[in-house]
């Protein structure tokens, strides 16, 4: 949805280049070799070299500069007329400096790029911004819009939002920060896109404050909104019919927004259960909007960061009915509020504990002991500016902590004598980051790796460190040695590389021609295409980080094959 322009133009470009692409499914789409050998009148070049760029559906150079980062994606543009088609044909995220000298260029601006579906209008504080004419204008041009980011665009008003919702029905995201349009003009939003899913608003000047303002929402967008984030706003609490309408909402994250949110936070719990996520983030609210989150039995992941008024009451209820939470963070601000009666509670009754960060509380033994003793899945664990974690509390986590991944401790009394426990405990162990911990040294540290050596220890002592492969996210253990997996190579890669090596014991001519065949065999594989462009995601942050490694890798070996497809076209456009 929002992409059916550039489906339908992609559509009719396989048809026009199909008689391009090889009939097995398992071959590249493009064979340099099988042009040659089935296409004798292909265009001819610099005294004998086919002109294989004319050769390359349009379709491959779409993906291609997919893969491409923006300022590159603006060179190819530049070769020639058809890249500078394909090229803003292809593009669907398209980020704009919002100052008023936009307006005029904004006609031949999506003219050229007809397919953007994620768009970002972002303006300086200290200039005029884009007025709703040209918002208007925006919205006609790119009807199909699935996202817009709003920054500082104070020259929009009420009118400009309600006609740009009337002419973008299929918005699915909408990010709005520093504008002045009001209620009104988010209610015309949430009437008339009613495929909104994710709503962020961060500091919007046209809320009226005080008793006077106008309720925003439910609106039509209620029963498809999934996430609703609101920053910093004087009047948040007009957001209440649109949070407590969201009957399929599951993130909440209110941050910073002045106001009693108990009632409100009751309200909410009472129509909305199916909440699975909730930041509160310096917000008023106390043990009362604590049990009412608890009616939300399917809770999972809860911040509750500098909420002096939440203690160990408040937690306790509810970790007695969300038995499924998985991730808490509390920054307890040092108020002493929530302690080890909160947090022994809470291993008790959250067995699926995989992420626990606690800045400014003081744990002792005893509940650290229980939370490693029940919390049988714990795996990330973030102990800051805690004044009870010492080399006793680290050795109590190395010999109960099983399962644990990643340790954090930042500004906590732990010594060598604590590393020391590491060395034996915890031992699906991979990482541990020590920062200011001042009775840590460097040859404690040392000492550690040493004795770990498939342990990455970053300790902040204002010196840079060098990391080996074991210090990265997602290395794999085998035999204490760190491994990344070789990422798969298709067959396409493997057969231009076979070819490759055949022409280099060639001569003259065909040797050139040979390699110029393995470049654009090389690009032409559909798998290698997608494997540049994907980048792998898994429930497992540690594989994430491997991948997002294989997919660097990847990607720079397209962009080096690629550098050889612009020589050539450059020395196309001298001839």
């Amino acid at each position: 949805m929002g992409q059916s322009t550039s489906t339908a133009a992609i559509s009719s470009r396989r048809e026009i280049n199909h008689s391009h692409r090889p009939k097995s499914k398992s071959t590249a789409l493009i064979c340099p070799m099988q042009h040659l050998e089935d296409n004798d009148d292909c265009e001819i070049i610099d005294g004998g070299d086919p002109d294989y760029i004319s050769e390359l559906p349009d379709e491959c150079l779409a993906y291609i500069f997919q893969s491409l980062n923006s300022g590159d994606r603006k060179r190819c543009s530049l070769v020639c007329n058809r890249w500078l088609r394909i090229e803003g044909q292809s593009r669907h995220r398209l980020s704009l400096n919002a100052q008023s000298e936009l307006f005029p260029l904004i006609d031949s601006l999506f003219s050229r790029f007809d397919s953007v579906t994620k768009l970002a209008l972002k303006c300086d504080r200290r200039s005029p911004s884009i007025c709703d004419e040209a918002l208007v204008l925006i919205s006609c041009k790119c009807r199909n819009l699935t996202r817009l980011k709003l920054r500082a665009c104070r020259g929009l008003t009420d009118a400009g939002m309600e006609a740009f919702a009337k002419n973008c029905k299929g918005l699915k995201k909408l990010s709005c920060g520093s504008c002045t349009f009001g209620a009104k003009g988010m209610n015309a939003v949430l009437e008339n896109c009613s495929s909104l899913e994710e709503l962020s608003v961060k500091r919007l000047r046209g809320i009226t404050d005080g008793a006077a303002a106008e309720p925003i929402g439910p609106g039509a967008a209620a029963s498809s909104l999934k996430t609703i984030c609101l920053k910093e706003l004087y009047n948040g609490q007009c957001f209440g019919p649109l949070i407590t309408g969201s009957k399929n909402l599951k993130t909440l994250k209110l941050y910073r927004c002045s106001g009693d949110w108990d009632k409100l936070l009751q309200s909410v719990t009472e129509h909305v259960t199916s909440l699975i996520e909730i930041h509160l983030e310096r917000l008023q609210v106390s043990d009362v909007g604590l049990l009412a989150i608890s009616n939300c039995s399917d809770l999972e992941i809860l911040h509750l960061v500098k909420t002096p008024e939440c203690t160990n009451i408040g937690l306790l209820s509810l970790s007695e009915r969300c038995k499924h939470l998985r991730k808490l963070h509390i920054d307890g601000w040092k108020a002493n509020r929530i302690g080890d009666d909160g947090l022994i509670a809470v291993s008790k009754n959250c067995g699926n504990l995989q992420e626990l960060v606690l800045i400014g509380v003081n744990p002792t033994k005893q509940s650290l002991e229980s939370l490693a003793t029940n919390c049988k899945n714990l795996e990330r664990l973030a102990l800051c500016g805690s004044d009870t974690v010492g080399d006793p509390e680290i050795s109590c986590i190395a010999a109960k902590c099983i399962a644990l991944k990643k340790l954090c401790i930042k500004s906590c009394p732990v010594s060598n004598q604590g590393l020391e426990a590491l060395a034996n405990g915890c031992p699906s162990l991979v990482k541990v980051k020590l920062k200011k911990c001042r009775a840590v040294t460097l040859e404690g540290a040392e000492w550690l790796k040493n004795n770990r050596e498939s342990l990455a220890v970053n300790l902040d002592n204002g010196e840079t460190e060098q990391q080996d492969a074991s210090a990265s996210d997602g290395a794999q253990e085998n035999g204490g040695v760190a491994e990344f997996p070789t990422p798969a190579v298709p067959s396409q890669m493997a057969a231009a590389a076979a070819a490759a090596v055949a022409a280099s014991n060639m001569a003259g001519s065909t040797s050139r021609s040979s390699s110029m065949k393995w470049r654009l065999g090389l690009l032409s594989g559909r798998n290698l295409v997608a494997c540049t462009l994907r980048r792998w995601s898994s429930a497992n942050s540690n594989a994430r980080g491997t991948c997002q490694r294989h997919y660097d890798f990847l990607r720079l070996k397209t962009l080096v094959a690629w550098w050889g497809l612009i020589h050539l076209a450059y020395r196309i456009c001298m001839a």
